[in-house]
């Protein structure tokens, strides 16, 4: 008994049950795919036929023929067995659609994906070197303390959604000024615009995590000694930017995957042959063969963005993370003011309650595109349509859902990321799942139906919350102050409820706050794909689609459902804010007695004693006993 226990312990050091665990995972998801045909309820032959020539009519002896060809009535997993028993010889056999070989055209649809992500974290990093460069500033001077909680340009530019931001690039400097090419992908110039639409949300997002992280490490006791001793400021601001990095690397892993494969509406707008144009348009077309390939292969690049940032994190503070000499990052503060909360909170209300008394479907075909008046302060839309009434009933939906997902979203990713051995794989597996193509499996299993956007991205929206969740908590147990409670006899238990929680706790909901925008830009993007809410919904993401052709001639149609967003994300960051660590209540001390009392005195805080720093004072000793 005793070796077999020993052998199971070296079994689960090996890491055998995590890989094997990551391939169970990887297995489902491509089983899943290859049964979305079966799973959509759809003739998978009459797709392909549309997908091959839409002007053909689909008579019985052409499907058949198709069927024939495919070998689409032998079932499934046939079809699935082909495809394993060829990849496994380097075939990943031939498109449904145009014939040719799979994988001469997903390898190059891989590399531009792959180099479209660097130009897009190089301006992701630019844009939280931005962010943070205030704090890091004060932070070297040890000026901390007179830093203003600000936020709000930054939770504008995140709350922006990239199609737009792409929309504005390429009307503006791409057609109006012609300063950069727009469409298509034919050297380093032609990157530039889609590298921007992507870098600037996400690093605004990083930025603002970042910018959380960094006053607790300027508060550790290096810090100080460092500004003491005369180190330069610089020296001072890498070191705690170092600090803070691996707290973030899980998130910036899920960055780059997100990138690489969810920028589906990116390249489409700009016309760019990637990995995530094209599993859409395989999805699209169910054509199995390109969409398994290119699932597989984005798969295989979250498993290496995972990998490499855990080793990049042990890199960076694994011997702390081994001696337990850490410092906790999240220490009690002082809650951030409430006004712009309230600010911002009032102006989306206000907005939306004059709204709501407008018809959203009324159309006026007289009054097409016409600019902000009296009658219509937000102007019209294509067909007369008032762009107020629709802003305001579409929040009712939008919000709803966003706030929905958000909350379910916190849920999971907290008691998740609480087992990082189940989530990990999970996370690295579910991160390389475009929301698009969660949409499709979504829409195929439960069908399409007014929750079937919120359901998809609901699937991979609790992934980032449980990455960052698992990363706090690693940190948080190698602290000094964690060592020394254990050491006082505190269970696992006590130290989950009274010290794990509180720390990890605030953050990751300030992170589920900064999400919120994120979300209900996830839930519009599937709208302007066409695989959301359906006319005349006035959900935001089907209002942008709409009104995107006419933003050269009305802009207002598009700018202000834009500015309703970026309402939303200046609320979410600057409440988010408010979220901190709870100080420490502690009991009052007993009045000092009369010198002719013999009553015992109270007990006092002791500094030679461990204890008296992480418990706190009594007032009497039965309330001590």
């Amino acid at each position: 008994m005793k070796r077999a226990a020993a052998g199971l312990r070296a079994l689960a050091r090996s890491g055998a049950p995590a890989l094997l665990w990551r391939t169970a995972l990887v297995a489902a998801l491509v089983c899943g795919i290859g049964l979305l045909p079966w799973l959509s309820r759809t003739d998978p032959a009459l797709t392909v036929l549309r997908a091959r020539s839409a002007d053909r009519d689909p008579t019985p002896e052409t499907l058949r023929a198709i069927r024939d060809q495919l070998g689409l009535d032998d079932g499934p997993l046939p079809l699935l067995g082909r495809w394993l028993a060829g990849l496994l010889h380097g075939d990943a056999g031939t498109s449904w659609v145009s014939g040719s070989q799979v994988l001469p055209g997903v390898a190059p649809a891989l590399g531009v994906s792959l180099l479209l992500m660097a130009g897009a974290l190089v301006v992701a990093a630019g844009t939280a070197a931005a962010v943070c460069a205030r704090t890091l500033r004060l932070g070297a001077r040890g000026r901390l303390g007179a830093r203003r909680p600000g936020g709000t340009a930054t939770a504008v530019l995140a709350a922006l959604p990239e199609f737009l931001v792409a929309s504005v690039l390429v009307s503006v400097i791409g057609v109006q000024l012609g300063w950069l090419p727009a469409l298509g992908w034919y050297g380093p110039q032609w990157m530039v615009l889609p590298s921007l639409a992507l870098g600037l949300p996400a690093g605004a997002v990083l930025g603002r995590m970042l910018d959380d992280l960094l006053p607790g490490a300027f508060a550790e006791p290096w810090a100080m000694a460092a500004a003491a001793r005369g180190v330069p400021q610089r020296s001072v601001a890498r070191q705690a930017v170092r600090r803070c990095v691996p707290g973030l690397l899980p998130n910036l892993g899920l960055f780059v995957v997100g990138l690489t494969g969810g920028s589906v509406a990116v390249e489409q707008i700009f016309d760019i042959p990637g990995l995530g144009r094209l599993t859409l348009h395989a999805a699209l077309a169910q054509d199995l063969p390109v969409l398994q390939t290119g699932t597989l292969a984005l798969v295989l690049v979250a498993a290496t963005a995972g990998v490499l940032a855990r080793l990049a994190a042990r890199l960076l503070i694994g011997p702390a993370l081994r001696d337990g000499a850490l410092q906790s990052l999240h220490r009690p503060r002082p809650p951030a003011p409430r006004a712009l909360p309230l600010l911002y909170g009032g102006l989306l209300a206000a907005v939306i309650g004059f709204g709501l008394p407008r018809d959203p479907l009324a159309l006026d075909t007289l009054a097409r595109l016409r600019a902000p008046s009296v009658a219509h302060p937000f102007g019209t839309d294509a067909l007369g349509r008032d762009v107020l009434a629709r802003i305001s009933h579409g929040a009712l939906t939008t919000l709803g859902l966003a706030l929905a997902v958000s909350a379910a979203a916190l849920v999971a990713g907290l008691l998740l990321g609480l087992l990082p051995r189940l989530s990990g794989p999970l996370v690295d597996t579910l991160s390389a799942l475009p929301p698009v193509l969660a949409g499709l499996l979504v829409t195929g299993i439960a069908g399409s139906g007014p929750w079937t956007p919120a359901l998809a991205v609901a699937v991979v929206a609790w992934s980032p919350l449980a990455a960052h969740t698992s990363s706090l908590l690693r940190q948080e147990r190698a602290t000094v102050h964690l060592t020394a409670t254990r050491a006082l006899g505190a269970g696992r238990w006590y130290l989950l409820r009274h010290e794990l929680l509180p720390a990890v706790l605030p953050p990751v909901a300030r992170h589920a706050l900064l999400r919120l925008p994120g979300i209900a830009l996830s839930l519009a993007a599937l709208g302007f794909l066409g695989l959301g809410a359906q006319p005349p919904s006035p959900e935001w993401g089907l209002l942008l689609a709409e009104n995107q052709p006419y933003a050269e001639r009305a802009p207002w149609a598009v700018l202000f459902p834009a500015a309703v967003l970026a309402l939303l994300g200046a609320l979410a960051v600057t409440a988010a804010g408010g979220l901190r660590r709870p100080r420490r209540r502690t009991r009052p001390t007993a009045p000092a007695l009369p010198p002719g009392d013999r009553g015992t005195p109270a007990p006092q805080r002791r500094p030679d004693r461990p204890d008296a720093l992480l418990t706190p004072v009594s007032a009497s000793p039965t309330e001590e006993r």
